[in-house]
């Protein structure tokens, strides 16, 4: 759906430079022209490089940050694009400068020069994640952007460390382009068919019926989708890369593709971008991609509830009763509370039936986690203090932000119904935490799990530093590197 840009690592012949088209970015980090190819560029613009190095602006940039000087003499091409970036720099400035050249990319296409720097392939990632646009539906198609060479030294051994970056950046796009989706488009068959399509891959997909889920017991998740034309559906994709002994690790999306509210319908205002409700599925369809694509020595399994919350005289009420399959009942209070009802059917079917080493469910759950931590972070709840810790370490280094949350009986006490087991909603207090505390009735003891509420960081109404405007992609990344770190065969 979208149109990555086409990135090559070649060497560099400074001879070519007079006569280099589109426009010529330059990795620079000291106040004078030190490498062949910035001196050659010095010489050709007759002390223009220099004088701009030397500048009060470059010594005012940070690092990834840049300045341009537009249509330089001595040269073809339209502009010479600086940017800083240290050798030892770390590898979120060296996507930021990535991302710094991705922002002013033009159909000529661009020569960024990097030569020997250590962090090229990372300079690279994240000019791959900026460059991403979201188009399909625009009657006048923006000119795509012209062929990005990245110049270095090794070009093979650059290109052989930034392959698994690839790999993670397809699951990215993949992830932006679900979640990016009107649900007009995105239907619920629709939905798992393009997750269908992944067997291609080498994943194994199981698209699980409304019959198939009424046998198993799934009432909490049929009760959300029971008002829509769209049929319920749960997503089964296997990940078998490690040994054949070893139990999965598993991911469980939430992937509500449209979000009235149900009965309990939510204001009109903003009600568009609920578009977004399927983010926690998205996230973890492009994990799968990602794991199938670099070939992971894991055995991760990932599972996706897919529904729709409609108004409709077939709806779910306030106030009605559902057997979930654990066999717990649940009392729906509010409808529009209806993504908890979708994940605790898949958790435990997952448990039940992968026995696995250790879940993460993602959702775009709650409005509380927003008022609580903006757009900046993820709402990180867990059972278990090793596997949150791990995660949190990976979405560290990977520069997405998260932050653990508290759990607790007396949270736990607010659940109590005076017609069911449980409820479905506890009011606005502690709302983001009520929500996981309803999620952990259906986990296991035994299993460690977190749950991420990504309500916040799934899609933005600005641009970040690695994403447009729009769905960011957040999670895969983390994901991808907890999975690397802590569950890959060595």
């Amino acid at each position: 759906m979208s149109h990555p840009v086409a990135i090559q690592f070649q060497s560099l012949s400074v001879e070519t430079l007079p006569t280099q088209s589109g426009r010529i970015a330059l990795l620079f980090d000291a106040d004078r022209p030190t490498s062949p190819a910035a001196r050659r560029l010095n010489a050709l613009t007759k002390g223009a490089l220099a004088r701009a190095m030397s500048s009060e602006a470059a010594s005012k940039l940070k690092p990834g940050d840049g300045l341009e000087l537009a249509f330089p003499a001595g040269l073809a091409a339209d502009a010479l694009h600086l940017i800083r970036l240290p050798r030892r720099a770390s590898a979120a400035d060296a996507r930021r400068a990535g991302a710094t050249v991705a922002r002013s990319l033009t159909p000529a296409g661009v020569l960024l020069i990097a030569e020997a720097h250590p962090q090229a392939a990372e300079v690279s990632f994240g000019l791959a994640l900026r460059a991403y646009d979201f188009s399909p539906h625009k009657s006048n198609q923006p000119k795509a952007p012209g062929a990005v060479v990245i110049a270095v030294t090794e070009p093979e051994v650059v290109a052989a460390h930034a392959a698994p970056m690839a790999a993670v950046a397809e699951g990215v796009f993949f992830t932006r382009d679900l979640v990016n989706e009107p649900a007009n488009i995105l239907t619920t068959d629709d939905f798992a068919a393009r997750l269908a399509a992944m067997q291609e891959l080498g994943l194994e997909v199981e698209i699980l019926e409304e019959d198939q889920l009424g046998k198993l017991g799934m009432n909490a998740l049929l009760g959300v989708g029971q008002g829509s034309e769209s049929p319920s559906k749960v997503v089964v994709m296997q990940w078998n890369g490690g040994p054949k002994d070893q139990p999965p690790f598993a991911l469980v999306g939430k992937g509500v593709v449209f979000d009235t509210g149900g009965i309990s319908i939510k204001p009109a205002g903003g009600m568009e971008d609920m578009t977004m409700d399927m983010g926690g599925a998205g996230t973890v369809a492009g994990v799968m991609r990602t794991l199938a694509l670099r070939g992971a020595k894991a055995n991760v399994v990932g599972l996706v509830g897919l529904v729709e919350n409609m108004p409709d005289g077939r709806a779910q009420r306030p106030g009605d009763v559902v057997r979930s399959m654990k066999g717990v009942t649940i009392e729906v209070i509010n409808t529009d509370a209806e993504g908890r009802l979708v994940l605790a059917d898949v958790l435990w079917y997952a448990q039940e039936r992968f026995k696995p080493s250790g879940m993460i469910n993602l959702a775009t759950l709650t409005g509380a986690i927003i008022v609580a931590l903006g757009h900046e972070n993820t709402g990180v709840f867990s059972n278990d203090d090793a596997l949150c810790n791990a995660f949190l370490k990976a979405a560290g280094a990977e520069g997405e932000g998260a932050w653990r949350m508290p759990m607790g009986q007396a949270y736990d006490d607010k659940l109590k119904s005076r017609v069911a087991d449980i409820v479905n909603s506890c009011g606005r207090d502690g709302g983001s935490i009520t929500a996981a505390q309803f999620l952990r009735r259906f986990v296991k003891d035994e299993t460690p799990w977190c749950h991420l509420d990504i309500a916040g960081t799934a899609l933005l109404k600005s641009d970040s530093m690695l994403a447009p405007k729009g769905a960011t992609g957040w999670g895969v990344m983390a994901l991808n590197r907890l999975i690397r770190d802590r569950y890959e065969a060595k």
